[in-house]
């Protein structure tokens, strides 16, 4: 592993080393140097200076993946301040109690690549600038608090906002070691180098994406394609032509399956592809099976979380599985199982130079789930098999994950709930073709039409389009606790015969 202590360190090594080779690649710019890259990013960090942001800001990105949004990740490290990676598909009410609780001293908006980050720009009356040929928009709140800074790796580098249980924003606090150290492990682990060409359409908005593809390729000089949107017949012939690495969640696999059957095809030729992964969702055997048919290599799984930098254990390559296990610890990983029954499943409580600062401005969520001995409780269920293979059972925590997109279902439920004929809501995952629906068990008010299309329109400009259900199931009555509270663990069995017939109730 390298010595950096800052992301920054990272492009300058190889804008020194290799300052002519390709490090981005994107529709609006082509293909981008090195060089080029870094040039920018320090125009980008002298124009945030000059406008008062200082060491221990916070810099927010509302962005979807482009040159604008790379640049942006350097140049608030060059200028020792926090990145903060929002995805511009949240809606304005859900990007506002972000920035209430950040407190951002300015404000990226890659709004040439994404309607919605144009939307947000307008609203903050931001104005407009170029980013190495690539126009932005870009507002100024300076006035704000400043953190105390450290010149060692510790220093925050990233806040990446999860809304957690409670239903209010958390920040993560990543510092410029945990990304560094989670870059630079995944490209070991998938033997990643200057030769390779990855395909970067997971947001960057993301853990999974900044850490495990944008820090992965930057670590070792390989190129970057970055892409705002999956779209499945672009993926399908990116992925033909110069793709050799591509990281996905399985819902991007599923529409690459059903890309293919539709022009007549069954199998992906790709010549220069070699590694295929798939995380931020469970795998099903059969269907893990089926994609590894498809693409003519192995499917290789992963585990990891926001709090973690992404990444805590994977399959390898040159170790294929005919299991869903998500593989052994990476390098320098600690793990126990924690209250585990007989069956040998606990909680998984992890260690190691991935972990999380904690939560910012949020002591009491800190110590709920990290220790004074750097542990963290991931809140999720699983054992460790006789080959030591981290085996993943469940989820202690209700988060759903769609389509590599975590959606916390109190905040769906309190959205739902301000509808004003609905009595009560409650929402959970249900597995579905290696990914999870959102439903939604609705109980409007008597003698109400209240119907799952007025629900949709009520939540668009309230919630993300990733959160809201793709499935309703509405009902007089929903079972209930004495109290009136909704017992979510019968919902499954009291409602299996709508669950099971699919398609919208």
């Amino acid at each position: 592993m390298t010595s950096f202590s800052r992301i920054h360190h990272l492009l300058e090594h190889q804008a020194a080393h290799a300052p002519d080779a390709i490090a981005l690649t994107t529709a609006s710019t082509g293909d981008v140097s090195f060089a080029d890259w870094l040039t920018a990013a320090q125009a980008m960090a002298s124009q945030l200076r000059a406008a008062g942001v200082r060491p221990g800001h916070r810099v927010m990105l509302v962005a979807e993946n482009s040159f604008t949004a790379a640049v942006g990740l350097i140049a608030a490290s060059i200028l020792d301040a926090w990145s903060i990676p929002v995805n511009a598909r949240l809606s304005a009410a859900e990007i506002d109690r972000i920035r209430d609780h950040a407190r951002p001293a300015a404000t990226l908006f890659t709004h040439a690549v994404s309607e919605p980050a144009l939307r947000h720009a307008q609203a903050a009356e931001a104005h407009h600038v170029d980013v190495g040929g690539e126009p932005a928009m870009l507002a100024f709140q300076p006035e704000t608090a400043v953190e105390t800074c450290s010149e060692d790796a510790g220093q925050v580098a990233t806040l990446l906002y999860t809304t957690g249980t409670t239903g209010d924003p958390k920040g993560v606090m990543l510092t410029h070691a945990n990304l560094i150290y989670g870059g630079e492990i995944s490209a070991s682990h998938r033997e990643i180098t200057a030769a390779d060409y990855i395909y970067g359409v997971l947001p960057l908005t993301h853990v999974f994406g900044l850490s495990s593809v944008f820090m992965a390729g930057l670590a070792v000089g390989a190129q970057l394609e970055l892409v705002p949107r999956f779209d499945a017949g672009v993926t399908f012939a990116a992925l033909q032509s110069r793709v050799s690495i591509f990281p996905a969640v399985p819902q991007m696999h599923a529409l690459l399956m059903a890309h293919a059957n539709h022009v007549g095809l069954q199998q992906l030729k790709a010549a220069r592809l070699r590694y295929i992964s798939s995380g931020g969702a469970p795998l099903d055997l059969a269907w893990k099976q089926k994609v590894e048919a498809f693409f003519g290599l192995p499917l290789f799984n992963g585990y990891g979380m926001t709090e973690a930098t992404a990444g805590i254990a994977a399959t390898r390559p040159g170790a294929t599985r005919a299991d869903t296990s998500v593989g052994k610890m990476l390098s320098d990983q600690e793990v126990r199982i924690e209250r585990a029954g007989q069956d040998g499943i606990g909680e998984i409580v992890i260690r190691g130079p991935n972990i999380m600062t904690g939560y910012y401005r949020n002591q009491a969520a800190t110590d709920e789930v990290l220790d004074g001995n750097g542990w963290l409780r991931t809140g999720d269920l699983g054992f460790l098999d006789k080959q030591g293979n981290l085996q993943i059972t469940g989820r202690a925590k209700e988060l759903i994950i769609r389509s590599g997109f975590n959606v916390y279902p109190l905040e769906v439920e309190a959205a739902l709930n301000q509808h004003p004929q609905v009595v009560q809501a409650a929402v959970i995952g249900h597995s579905v073709n290696g990914n999870e629906d959102i439903v939604a068990f609705i109980q409007p008010l008597a003698g109400s039409s209240l119907a799952p299309d007025q629900l949709k329109g009520h939540l668009k400009d309230r919630l993300a389009a990733y959160k809201h259900p793709t499935r309703w199931i509405m009902s007089d009555q929903l079972p209930a606790a004495p109290s009136g509270k909704i017992l979510k663990a019968r919902l499954t069995t009291v409602f299996a015969d709508e669950l099971a017939a699919g398609g919208e109730h």
